[in-house]
């Protein structure tokens, strides 16, 4: 059973849902470049609106920080979301009071409307009760179906859910069940690979999986942080000399709750991100002073590959090499290739999250070849911290309270 309502517990005919969604979409030029969150969001849609329901979009776009920023309006993605949909999607100018009530008033029951941008009101990341209150006012359920806005308290996200019933969208209910799966109660041993730039953004991500993980893969320039602290001289390599100790503490945090961390033992390395005609392999203890760790080695992919063979479960965070440039995507895709066949052959549970890691994936082809791929980025790192995400905390009271 689960801690939250889903639609299933909801009787939707000839009522007005406010379903809390993420249209903060990348764009450029007025177009919109990415539509992942909205294909992510069309089973929900279809589902209340085949259903007999009004459905009245809210969400977030961009940080006009409570301001009216004309070229921050939801009005282009909500054309875009109509083409996703298959159907006529209409647009109301404001995320409250009259304006926005009268375009639910005349919307035709198993229709779909997106409301403006919640930030235009600084209400909203104030999580104001009137604000709440106000946009409450216009339906008779609430329907959260934005994971990636569940890590922050706003009015359209936390405050709402104590105004109407409130329920879990099916792209909100898979995102919660997948990630439950691979860390609350995963098929042992399970691994964790977190990669990229800084150890300094990953601290307590690190911290946290030690004590949950059987194996914790560290990549990209992360790497290079615990490395350097285990007295590697590391050329130009992009570092962190200032978190060594960090990077001991967590190293022995490991070893004493018996999780294995798997550091490169050479790698492919380069005098510049770009000079990738120019690189060769190096053990991480030869690296030249003219040089830079760009990417895994062979020897390391080799190793990690054979330890992956045992592990049941796996939770990804990040790439193993600056994947952008080639050949230092290497290490990153064919683990990724890896990953996704043991996924496919039913050895393996796999989630993996954040916008650089399913960048990577979508580049190795497998993307749609793991259990799950969450498009969340800062949801995802503090679920991968172990914090409670307001967004699910106020699911699971309203279920309480109902």
């Amino acid at each position: 059973m689960t801690r939250f309502l889903t639609l299933n517990d909801a009787d939707v005919s000839g009522k007005t849902v406010l379903v809390r969604a993420d249209l903060n979409v990348p764009m450029a030029d007025g177009r919109v470049t990415d539509a992942t969150r909205l294909d992510r969001l069309v089973p929900t849609l279809k589902h209340l609106t085949q259903r007999g329901a009004k459905v009245a979009v809210l969400s977030h776009f961009g940080r006009p920080k409570g301001q009216v920023v004309p070229e921050m309006s939801l009005e282009p993605v909500a054309a875009v979301l109509g083409e996703v949909l298959g159907a006529t999607v209409q647009f109301a100018a404001n995320c409250i009071g009259s304006e926005a009530q009268t375009a639910i008033d005349f919307l035709p029951a198993g229709h779909v409307l997106v409301l403006e941008n919640t930030r235009f009101h600084a209400g909203e990341e104030a999580n104001d009760p009137g604000l709440s209150q106000a946009i409450a006012a216009l339906g008779d359920l609430y329907v959260n179906d934005a994971f990636s806005a569940a890590h922050r308290a706003h009015a359209s996200t936390e405050g709402i859910t104590h105004h109407l019933p409130a329920y879990a969208g099916l792209a909100m209910e898979a995102e919660l069940t997948n990630l439950s799966a691979a860390l609350d109660a995963p098929e042992r041993p399970v691994a964790a690979i977190v990669g990229g730039a800084k150890v300094s953004t990953k601290i307590d991500v690190l911290q946290h999986l030690v004590s949950k993980v059987d194996l914790l893969v560290i990549g990209g320039g992360m790497a290079n942080t615990f490395l350097l602290a285990a007295g590697y001289k590391l050329g130009k390599s992009l570092v962190e000399a200032d978190l060594t100790e960090t990077a001991k503490d967590i190293l022995a945090a490991a070893q004493k709750s018996g999780c294995t961390v798997f550091l490169p033992e050479d790698a492919n390395v380069a005098e510049t991100i770009d000079g990738g005609d120019q690189s060769y392999i190096v053990t991480v203890d030869t690296v030249p002073d003219t040089h830079m760790i760009l990417d895994y080695g062979p020897l390391a992919v080799e190793s990690l590959l054979e330890r992956m063979k045992s592990i049941k479960t796996v939770v990804w965070n990040g790439p193993l090499g600056a994947f952008e440039f080639e050949p230092f995507g290497t290490a990153t895709f064919t683990l990724a290739g890896t990953i996704a066949s043991a996924t496919k052959k039913g050895k393996m549970v796999s989630v993996a999250g954040g916008g650089d890691t399913v960048a990577a994936l979508a580049r190795a082809g497998v993307e749609r070849d793991l259990t799950y791929v969450s498009t969340a980025g800062g949801a995802f790192l503090e679920w991968m911290e172990g914090k409670t995400l307001p967004g699910v905390k106020a699911l699971e009271a309203a279920k309480d309270r109902q």
